[in-house]
């Protein structure tokens, strides 16, 4: 392992952020300027989630399957810009749907693709501080490409930003050259997992992931729309100005998440996951109520300051647990494909929901439900989720204690004498090991 390889990975990670950036919120400013609806918007947003949630799972498995994860990694890059060009070059409704089909499908090859590279380079013990590293860069990244695309929309045209987005993948490639080849660990090459259903069944036998896959949906849930919903408002708004406000929500939270990204690994480290998830999900409510209270404009960017915080919690912990959970094991992709299940199946309800909600009551309405679903999140890691890091198997906070066995509400009492799984931790009963 050398220094070139991870700065590599740096800005491997700075650039597939900018070329993220592109999409999004600014999606949601060009379709309103075009005249779409709420609900519009929001079908297009969802049928993009849709078909990333079906290709969680498969691409989780591809990545597996390859030895070549730069390879994997350029084919997501390549497979993006080629959307970007699609929005710049025809946005009508059937391109637009198959281009968000397209971001959905490569934005899943891409997030397991980098986790995998760095598990690679850096081992199990290092990745939460490496994590946080790659979110730094990430958000640094997407900071810098909102302010510039916002200036380009504002200037320019909202079609420009998808232009520079499909260019910001060249550089992109290149750091990925600069990694190299990525050697899996001989620990993950050592224990194969059975294809199809019967490996997808034996990740549900651990209960710290069942549990986390409930909170990643009900996070995405609240999340989500949240960013959407108020561009859409803020280009009725303050029309001309649009795009400098949106790029402002979103530099915001990217200069918290880089900021914030390296001291949520290390922290996970020292005191576990299950203090940072409270913090980073308890974020979500806070922000919507405010969103609904304050809904002016200027407001909007500082209150994304939750949003980064949330982000940032979010960003290290959706791999870090992933990696607890799979130690040992070749399930490392496939489990990450299999929690995006929870991310997109989140998040395409929650671009619906909003969209109805703000269709058919109003705004504020579709805010405080947002909220609602991450209060779900908050109540359900404080009553049911196990402490995952190795050293430090902390129990959940129970609801309610009965005797002689403890019983909380959202869990069942079997579940204090569920045996363990290859991993170490808690399995449901009848799921036996293959």
């Amino acid at each position: 392992m050398t220094s070139r390889r991870l700065r590599g990975l740096d800005w491997l990670n700075f650039f597939v952020a900018d070329v993220q950036t592109g999409f999004g919120p600014f999606i949601a400013v060009y379709l309103t300027a075009r005249h779409w609806t709420q609900g519009d918007i929001g079908l297009a947003l969802s049928i993009g989630t849709i078909a990333a949630a079906i290709s969680q799972v498969p691409a989780g498995a591809i990545v597996d399957a390859v030895p070549s994860k730069r390879m994997t990694a350029t084919f997501g890059i390549l497979t993006v810009t080629l959307t970007a060009l699609i929005f710049a070059l025809w946005p009508l409704r059937l391109s637009v749907y198959i281009a968000e089909v397209m971001h959905g499908f490569a934005s899943c090859l891409l997030v397991p693709s980098i986790a995998a590279i760095s598990l690679a380079l850096v081992g199990h013990k290092r990745l939460g501080e490496r994590l946080g590293r790659n979110a730094r860069f990430a958000g640094v990244g997407n900071g810098i490409a909102a302010a510039v695309m916002g200036a380009i929309g504002a200037y320019f045209s909202t079609r420009a930003v998808f232009w520079l987005t499909a260019a910001l993948a060249i550089p992109a490639i290149i750091a990925l050259r600069m990694i190299g080849r990525v050697r899996v660990p001989p620990a993950l090459e050592g224990a194969r997992i059975p294809p199809g259903w019967a490996g997808l069944r034996e990740l549900f036998t651990d209960r710290a992931l069942i549990v986390f896959f409930a909170c990643a949906f009900l996070f995405h849930l609240s999340n989500a729309a949240m960013l959407p919903l108020a561009a859409a408002e803020v280009t009725k708004k303050a029309e001309g100005l649009a795009n400098v406000i949106i790029a402002g929500c979103i530099v915001v939270p990217q200069i918290c998440v880089a900021l914030l990204s390296p001291w949520v690994g290390r922290t996970a480290h020292r005191v576990g996951r299950r203090r940072l998830m409270l913090l980073g999900w308890l974020s979500l409510p806070v922000r919507g109520l405010l969103m609904a209270a304050f809904p002016d404009p200027w407001v909007l960017v500082a209150l994304q300051v939750f949003s980064g915080v949330s982000a940032a919690v979010f960003g290290v912990m959706l791999p870090l647990i992933s990696a607890d959970v799979t130690r040992g094991s070749n399930r490392f992709n496939l489990c990450m494909g299999t929690m995006g299940l929870a991310v997109f199946g989140g998040a395409t309800v929650s671009t619906s929901m909003a969209g109805w909600l703000a269709d058919s009551f109003n705004e504020h309405v579709a805010f405080l439900g947002l909220s609602a679903a991450g209060l779900l999140g908050v109540l359900l890691i404080w009553a049911a989720m196990p402490e995952t890091k190795e050293d430090q198997a902390e129990e959940p906070i129970t609801l309610i204690r009965l005797r002689p066995k403890p019983a909380m509400a959202f869990i069942p009492p079997r579940l204090a004498e569920i045996p363990t799984s290859i991993s170490g931790r808690a399995k449901w009963p009848g799921s036996g090991t293959k």
